[in-house]
Formats: structure tokens, sequence, C-alpha cells
């Protein structure tokens, strides 16, 4: 079952990028607001600006590098302050949630380096790269595979883990879940995707590694989760994503979570969420784990 209502004040079927960011708006404002137990700041990691979320007294040492979702044209660490909040809460793990370039202002691979940007900032501040965790939903689950084999072909050290929420890491909109749940879910749509692509990639290749991390090889990369729900139409890009992992011998979890829709874990009330959540903690902390010593 999807969270998201049908009844969205925004079309079905958008026309044009301002449709498009009208829906994702509504999305966004049924996140909520992030918990008042939570310390959040402006921050800066060198030229890429975001900000710091953390808990009192949590863990300063192990950080969660977060790429918000909005299919590249929309978002920023503000509209997505909750959900990053529910992973900081859950795990103790900081996060500074980057607010990366967007589409059609800034294309192309402008978010993949604002995030191998960040990232290298965090090396210099002196972070051991197996304390920090690529993370992110949707267009910034993609983002953060894409930042992964940045950080790969760069020849930096990996991080210490990838988590990805109902990512979108397929450009080429090939997974046959984009047609089979298009009556399920009622959070994303074909039409708004390929929106957002052609906004994004103006005239590059769909398939391109840095924009499908589905059609790259995964070699050398960390530990991977990735959760998604059985009904969104993202669910084989969750499959695809675990599936090229495993062809790297990988180390990988991909958990499809029955009836569920596209970023289940903001419905609090039920028990796949608080699972989920608790799930993608423990690995957050497990695949972090050598710094806290």
């Amino acid at each position: 079952m999807a969270i998201w209502p049908q009844n969205l004040a925004t079309p079905k079927t958008p026309t044009s990028i301002e449709d498009v960011r009208a829906r994702y708006a509504a999305q966004f404002a049924r996140f909520g607001a992030a918990s008042d137990a939570l310390e959040v700041t402006p921050g800066q990691l060198g030229p890429i600006g975001g900000e710091w979320v953390r808990r009192p007294g949590g863990d300063l040492v192990r950080t969660i590098l977060y790429f918000h979702g909005g299919g590249y044209v929309t978002g920023s660490p503000e509209t997505h302050r909750a959900l990053v909040g529910k992973l900081v809460e859950a795990s103790g793990v900081g996060a500074f949630s980057v607010a990366y370039r967007l589409a059609p202002d800034c294309f192309f691979p402008a978010p993949v380096r604002d995030g191998i940007d960040a990232y290298r900032a965090l090396l210099t501040k002196g972070f051991p790269a197996t304390s920090i965790i690529l993370a992110g939903d949707e267009a910034g689950g993609g983002l953060a595979f894409a930042v992964a084999l940045a950080v790969r072909n760069a020849g930096l050290e990996m991080p210490g883990g990838i988590v990805a929420l109902s990512p979108w890491a397929d450009m080429s909109l090939s997974g046959l879940s984009v047609l089979g749940n298009r009556r399920a879910d009622t959070a994303l749509e074909w039409e708004g995707l390929f929106l957002c692509a052609r906004n994004y990639l103006r005239k590059s290749n769909p398939c391109d590694s840095y924009a499908s991390p589905v059609w790259s090889s995964l070699s050398g990369f960390p530990p991977v989760m990735v959760h998604a729900g059985s009904t969104e139409i993202l669910r084989d890009d969750a499959s695809k994503l675990g599936d090229r992992a495993a062809d790297a011998n990988v180390s990988v979890s991909v958990e499809i979570y029955d009836g569920m829709g596209h970023l289940f874990q903001m419905d609090a009330g039920r028990n796949e969420a608080k699972v989920s959540l608790l799930r993608l903690a423990q690995f957050i902390r497990a695949k972090s784990a050598a710094l806290a010593a």
C-alpha cells in the first residue's frame, strides 16, 4: 500500500517541470517536521553548502553524507530534514545533508561533482573514509551510488557503506515495475520521471554510469543496503542495484517490503517503516563501527 493519497492537489500526469515540482512539493509537505530533539545547523563542506543534522550527545566521528530526492529538479536539505532526522535518531550517527545543484539551471553531472567535492571535504577535515556512509532517497539514492563511482574512479578511499531508500538509479526507465506498478504508485509516474531525466541529462546518454549506476560495474564498492516498496515504480531500480553489487561480489542487502509504496519509512505508524529504519540504522552503525573504537 502506497503512503501517498491519490487526491494530490497537483496533476497525476505532469506536462511541465513546474507540474513536477508542484507534485514533489505536495509530497515533501507530508514528510512533516523533524524532531525538536535534533540539532540542525547550516554547514559547508568546501564549496558545497548544506546542513548538519545531529542528535545531542550523538556520534561526532561517524557521518552520513546524505543526498535528498526530488528528481534532480527540486528538493533540498530542508525538505528532507524529517527523513534525514529519522535516520539520525535511529542510528545515533549525525548527517550532513548536501545542497547539491539542481536542473535545469545546473545539469548532469553537476550533482555528482558536488557530491564528490563534499566527500573530499570530509576527508580533508580528518574524517576517515570508513567513517562515512553515503546515503540518499529516490534521485539522491542513485546519486549516492554515482558519487561512490566517482570516488572509486578517482582513486580515493571508499566510504564505509552505501544506503539507498527507493533509489532512482536507471534514467533509461527500463525496469518492468515502471509500467507494472504505474497504477499502484501514487507518488511517482513515468511521465514525471521522464521530464526530470530530460531536464537533468540534456543530451547525455541516460545509460551513462554516473547517471544510471545500474548500468555500471560496482566492483570495489563497500557494503550496500537498499530498501524499497513492492508497489512503487522504482522497485526494479533497487533490485538492479542489488544484482550489480552481487555481480561484483559486493556485500549487499536489498529489501523489498511487501505492499509498501515509495518512501514508506515516513509513515511512522507502520511496522514496516519501523523495521526498515531499524535495519538501516543497524547497517549504518555496523559498517562504520571501526571508527568508534
